[in-house]
């Protein structure tokens, strides 16, 4: 936790990125000690152009009031080494360093599809897209998308419509809303125990050249892509391209071969991605048929030791996890890990910002 302020640092200094991270962490114990290496120092390890920014931006970083200011925005930063940091995201050839966060990421969300298409949708791209997310998300899928307008609004409104879990990634900073109309839409997401993440520091303004960037988190957090409604030029052409890059699956809505907004759609199957006409379609390709029914209808399972430990400092009144990690005695990891499996069985809820209670169920019966 002392390291993570020059994390922060750094990460406001232009050009810093994967591999520079990558050479200061092996080239240095911390990055405490990379922050206040020399000029000297730094040049046996980085490009000129690099070290001349950092020491032209140094003098007016400070990594303390960095950390104040995130924490008066309600941002929380992960870097690629913390437990919470997106799994899958690590195994892309360029994760961020650092991820800023408002709300909370779960384990859950390993199961997870970004949907993505134009922000001109036609009315069947709105029914499809409204539709298919919606059904994920009933089916405990995590739905991925950019918060832009169209089709990722459609695809994170449907989300939390079907009282299910859904993430926004922006190509700003998280102390911005980008499109502003969809402000609601981001409190919202928030409020119900979803997630915002961005790699871009607080102040990062919607620039065009950060949503290809922003792109490649979309597609490397998920299992797959889902492209529901884009033609050739759209910007969901670039998480397509990501997510082929990383390995993940793409999946595409069939459209009519007359209309614009379905020539990325129809020319993806053409090339071999998943034709989808239904939320199976995506479900089987995954192999998340079997989980998706056995979560949707097993019963609730007898507590083991640990999730009594933990319902035992639950009520009706909202706890953070950090509280029921104190009172437990057990390591936030274990925590969370099994707040997320009770959460699936219906034993407890978030109410957001990693607060729990015990649902009504679990305060009438099974065993408590």
């Amino acid at each position: 936790m002392d390291d993570l302020k020059y994390w922060v640092a750094f990460n406001r200094i232009p050009g810093m990125g994967t591999v520079r991270f990558r050479a200061l962490e092996q080239a240095f114990a911390t990055l405490e000690a990379a922050w206040k290496a020399s000029a000297t120092e730094l040049r046996g390890v980085l490009d000129q152009r690099t070290v001349t920014a950092i020491m032209a931006r140094r003098p007016d970083i400070d990594p303390d009031q960095e950390m104040e200011r995130l924490k008066r925005a309600g941002v929380t930063p992960l870097t690629w080494g913390a437990p919470e940091y997106p799994p899958r995201l690590k195994e892309i050839h360029d994760p961020p360093p650092v991820l800023y966060l408002k709300g909370a990421l779960l384990p859950q969300d390993e199961r997870s599809v970004a949907v993505v298409g134009t922000r001109k949708a036609s009315a069947y791209g709105r029914e499809v897209a409204a539709l298919l997310a919606g059904d994920l998300a009933r089916h405990l899928v995590t739905v991925v998308s950019g918060l832009a307008r169209g089709i990722d609004a459609i695809a994170h409104q449907a989300a939390l419509d079907a009282e299910g879990r859904t993430i926004a990634v922006l190509g700003n900073g998280l102390d911005i809303v980008y499109p502003p109309e969809h402000r609601d839409l981001a409190q919202r997401i928030v409020a119900t125990g979803g997630a915002l993440v961005s790699e871009f520091p607080l102040g990062t303004q919607p620039e065009g050249r950060n949503f290809p960037r922003r792109n490649r988190i979309i597609s490397g957090m998920t299992l797959g892509t889902l492209v529901v409604e884009a033609g050739e030029q759209s910007g969901a052409q670039w998480t397509v391209e990501h997510a082929l890059q990383q390995g993940r699956e793409v999946f595409a809505v069939p459209g009519s071969i007359f209309s614009p907004a379905s020539q990325l759609t129809n020319h993806l199957i053409k090339d071999g991605a998943k034709l989808v006409t239904g939320y199976q379609d995506i479900l089987e390709e995954l192999n998340l048929t079997a989980v998706a029914k056995q979560m949707e209808f097993q019963p609730l399972l007898a507590s083991s030791a640990i999730e009594d430990q933990i319902l035992s400092h639950l009520s009706l009144e909202p706890a953070h996890i950090d509280e029921v990690s104190r009172a437990s005695g057990l390591p936030i990891p274990t925590v969370s890990g099994t707040l997320a499996m009770m959460e699936l069985q219906g034993l407890v809820r978030q109410t957001g910002g990693m607060h729990y209670v015990r649902t009504r169920e679990a305060m009438a019966g099974y065993g408590r």
